[in-house]
């Protein structure tokens, strides 16, 4: 048998997107998953909420800055270097928390590097590599690297649980500096290749027929900055800005706001991992049919039931009801970044791609950085969750209304008209 039809029977790509998404998991889990850590951290140093609140809002934004410096060093030294790079951030870090007892300290260690760490690991460094290594399968690739994201939410959540309670909070980061160690060190150096082997997924066996719409070709623009001055931009912008505020409020405050709701920490991390499972397996189904229905109505209808959901979350009052807001939940809580990209990708090409993605996954962090803060600052100041969650269910209906009015294409007859000339 030829090497080809060696390749056409498994192609290597898929062991990137693999390790990726697992890389995905540890990064993802790890920034969604303070929630355990919230009411530990608070008793140990002392703070209230709306300051442990604060430090994740810089978090959050130290996140989103990280992503475009991830992004340029890519361009010079390639996945493997930044990937390597960022695990010894996120090590360091660690280390440096383990050993704080004062709150500037935990704010710079916890806060700002660990962050920056986690920024080298995240989506934002791999997606470039598994979107060239899949060109005929490039949507399915990318909805299967974000069951990883997925299955932070459903893994990391509950296991954090568990370890606090065994060994205390800051024994579990040791234990998670040495899960990165074992498993992204030797994926970065075995696994991740920049170099695509000639033809790609092209391979026998791996061809896929575009879905793409003859006369439906994205706009050549001559700079990146071009599409700033467009509405097709900045309606999938809000849209992550939304979703970065909603998921990091679940993150960072879904299991205190249902302990506060007098639901145990297991059941109410179950309850948030309940989401994470549910979204592994409805990520799979949606990379599926992703090329085959309008993407601006599947991303609409993601965010609607997600807002539903949210507004369900804090109105639960029995573990049944608890888990099946979270089942419903986490059957649109995937795909609203993979959908994101791909609509910038269909209106402008892939050419400007990554710095548009890069600058509209910071405005999701900006989203996040608002909803952490959020979370704590009202609980604190009117007694009750339900502040912040009406203004997240609020918010995602928007962007749902928001997103169904995206363009397929973009025509832009006049430079000076680019913003508002827009063909539906």
């Amino acid at each position: 048998m030829s090497r080809n039809q060696l390749k056409g029977r498994w192609y290597f790509g898929w062991n990137i997107v693999a390790v990726c998404a697992v890389l995905t998991l540890l990064t993802v889990g790890t920034r969604l998953g303070i929630g355990p850590f919230v009411k530990p951290i608070l008793n140990d140093l002392g703070m209230d909420r709306t300051a442990l609140s604060v430090i994740i809002a810089i978090s959050m934004l130290v996140y989103g800055i990280g992503m475009p410096l991830a992004g340029r060093l890519l361009d010079w030294f390639g996945t493997r270097t930044v990937l390597l790079i960022g695990v010894g951030l996120v090590v360091l870090s660690i280390i440096w928390t383990y050993f704080s007892h004062d709150v500037l300290s935990f704010a710079i260690a916890y806060g700002g590097l660990l962050s920056l760490g986690l920024s080298f690991t995240s989506p934002v460094t791999v997606t470039p590599v598994v979107s060239r290594w899949f060109t005929q399968q490039r949507g399915k690739a990318l909805f299967y690297l974000a069951t990883g994201s997925m299955a932070g939410i459903a893994i990391m959540t509950p296991i954090f649980t568990m370890f606090i309670t065994l060994v205390g909070w800051r024994n579990t980061l040791l234990l998670l500096a040495g899960i990165f160690i074992v498993i992204a060190v030797p994926s970065a150096i075995f696994v991740i290749r920049d170099e695509v082997p000639e033809g790609g997924d092209a391979l026998p066996g791996n061809q896929r027929s575009s879905s793409r719409t003859k006369g439906q070709e994205p706009v050549v623009l001559s700079s990146w900055t071009e599409a700033l001055k467009t509405r097709p931009f900045w309606q999938v912008a809000f849209g992550l800005f939304v979703c970065g505020f909603s998921m990091n409020l679940l993150g960072s405050h879904g299991v205190p706001m249902l302990t506060d709701h007098h639901f145990s920490n297991v059941t109410a991390s179950f309850g948030v991992g309940i989401i994470g499972i549910v979204a592994v397996i409805s990520t799979v189904f949606l990379g599926s049919v992703a090329d085959r229905i309008s993407r601006r109505n599947m991303l609409g209808l993601i965010y609607f039931v997600r807002g539903l959901g949210f507004l369900g979350l804090v109105l639960v009052i029995a573990p049944w009801q608890l888990y099946l807001v979270a089942v419903i939940g986490g059957l649109v809580w995937a795909g609203s970044s993979a959908l994101s990209s791909a609509i910038l990708g269909d209106i402008y090409g892939v050419r400007w791609l990554g710095i548009l993605y890069g600058w509209a996954y910071f405005i999701h962090q900006i989203g996040g950085a608002i909803g952490s803060f959020l979370g704590g600052w009202s609980y604190e100041h009117f007694g009750t969750h339900l502040v912040a969650y009406g203004i997240t269910t609020v918010l995602l209906i928007l962007a749902s209304v928001v997103s169904l009015q995206i363009p397929s294409q973009l025509n832009l007859p006049k430079k000076q008209d680019s913003f508002f000339k827009v063909t539906l």
